[in-house]
């Protein structure tokens, strides 16, 4: 009984023991987990801290920046407000300064046209002289040349031949010789001729570019004082274009009928056709078409307009203007006309340089739609200097036409020249063969035993009766000292086919010169 007390009690004991070990156990992982839980609360806790401390000094960085800001603001505004104020004084002044601009940057516009054509005329002229003068030098040389070579092969002739070619021969000689000097002599004072005319055009070219300007602003002046006389009247301000074109082409150098043309008519087809102001000739069998029937209404209601409202809507009038007529040109599309070279654009000319500076001032885009079009917009100042290149186009294209012409004819010369030297080469070979052909003859005629002259002298001393001896100096040479007048009838054939022979080969030298 005891026992089983005790036996009991130790099982109660050790299962209370158990359960108390349990709930201990578990409790202790309750414990470490909610441990490592505060800890994790408390880094976020720390972390959530940092965060706030990190914003609230960006809040206090922006708020300083948003005052520099504002006090940047305040500075800017007062130098605007003071910058304002220094405007409103200077809007005069700035006025004045855009107008002196405008005309300055329009004379440096002109300036730097007609210096560009100078240049190019210059550069042209000199390449012209130095090409001329490298020409007349090389003539100069091939004359001397072939002037010695000729003067040293005829001495050698003269001086292989002079004891036998007759007064009769020299005469023709010299009468072959002077042609050819005439042609040398007037092939030299043509080119220098050609050299000094070029001279005295480059001298005058300087001169004639100093009048351009002042020959534009009279046409300008001009065309102003026109325009005022024209309302409205599209048919007269044509005439008047056409007027002014006119001008400009006189004052060119270029000439009507032969350079350019004008109101040429062009059929289209069997309804249509078509009629270009002007046509110039280029070189090469180039056109260019002018047209010259631009309307200037609204300029002329700019130009006397009163107030500044009129003259604005005047001024986008005159540009609306020159728009269209640029499309119209471009509609009539002249470079597809039959029998017209005309390169790929058309030259719209505007005949009052006023009207064509204020429209590039205002819409410096226009130059460059025109040519969008294959058009190009032309005043009476860029018309002229157009027109002054295209001229010394022409007279540079007669120079190289001149130049040729002279080119060919010294080759002509010179083959004339190598066929003369040729034929008296050959000449000159023919009297050496004659003249060996003659000293052959000569001494069967007189040298050796049985010549022919003894042999003829021996019929005398035989008795023949004869009317006139022969010459006694030629018998001196041909009688041998021992006075042998033997007959040898092989010597005399010989002689006399020796004879024949010279006088056959002196013949053909005499029919061939």
């Amino acid at each position: 009984m005891d026992n089983q007390l005790i036996v009991g009690i130790g099982l109660a004991l050790a299962g209370v023991l158990a359960g108390w070990l349990f709930a201990h156990f578990r409790m202790a992982g309750q414990l470490a987990a909610q441990e490592t839980e505060r800890r994790l609360l408390e880094q976020a806790l720390a972390q959530a801290q940092q965060q706030e401390t990190h914003r609230q000094q960006q809040r206090q960085a922006e708020q300083q920046q948003q005052q520099l800001r504002e006090k940047e603001l305040r500075q800017l505004h007062g130098a605007l407000t003071a910058a304002q104020e220094k405007l409103q004084h200077f809007d005069y002044w700035r006025n004045e300064c855009d107008q002196l601009s405008r005309e300055l940057r329009n004379q440096l516009e002109v300036n730097s046209a007609q210096e560009a054509e100078l240049r190019e005329v210059t550069i042209r002229l000199e390449e012209t002289r130095l090409a001329a003068e490298e020409k007349q030098r090389l003539l100069t040389n091939s004359e001397q040349r072939l002037s010695a070579q000729f003067e040293n092969l005829a001495n050698r002739i003269f001086e292989q031949s002079g004891r036998r070619v007759d007064e009769q021969n020299r005469q023709s000689l010299n009468g072959l010789i002077t042609p050819l000097r005439e042609q040398l002599d007037g092939f030299r004072r043509q080119v220098q001729e050609s050299f000094g005319q070029e001279a005295r055009e480059r001298h005058t070219l300087a001169h004639e570019i100093r009048n351009l300007q002042q020959l534009n602003a009279q046409m300008a002046q001009e065309a102003i004082n026109l325009t005022k006389a024209l309302k409205g009247d599209n048919k007269t301000q044509g005439n008047w274009g056409e007027v002014v074109l006119s001008r400009v082409l006189e004052a060119s150098g270029l000439r009507d009928g032969h350079e350019y043309e004008t109101q040429v008519n062009i059929q289209v087809d069997a309804q249509s056709r078509m009629q270009p102001d002007v046509i110039v000739r280029l070189p090469q069998g180039k056109d260019v078409v002018i047209d010259a029937k631009m309307t200037l209404v609204a300029y002329e209601r700019y130009f006397n307009a009163d107030d500044e409202v009129t003259r604005e809507q005047s001024i986008g009038e005159h540009i609306s203007a020159i728009r269209g007529h640029i499309r119209l040109l471009s509609r009539k599309d002249y470079q597809q006309l039959p029998g017209l070279r005309s390169l790929d654009y058309v030259l719209m000319f505007i005949p009052i340089e006023p009207a064509f500076l204020l429209a590039i001032d205002r819409q410096p885009e226009l130059i460059s739609e025109a040519l969008q079009h294959n058009i190009m917009l032309v005043s009476p100042t860029t018309l002229l200097v157009a027109l002054r290149t295209i001229n010394n186009l022409w007279r540079y294209e007669h120079q190289s036409r001149n130049a040729q012409r002279i080119a060919d004819r010294a080759a002509r010369l010179y083959d004339k020249m190598r066929l003369f030297v040729d034929d008296m080469t050959s000449m000159g070979q023919q009297l050496d063969r004659a003249q060996e052909s003659y000293n052959q003859a000569m001494k069967k005629l007189s040298e050796g035993r049985g010549n022919l002259i003894a042999q003829s002298e021996s019929f005398r001393h035989l008795g023949v009766e004869i009317k006139r001896s022969i010459n006694p100096g030629m018998v001196e040479q041909a009688m041998p000292e021992s006075g042998c007048f033997d007959l040898d009838e092989s010597e005399s054939d010989r002689a006399e086919n020796a004879l024949e022979q010279g006088a056959v080969a002196w013949h053909d030298s005499i029919r061939q010169r």
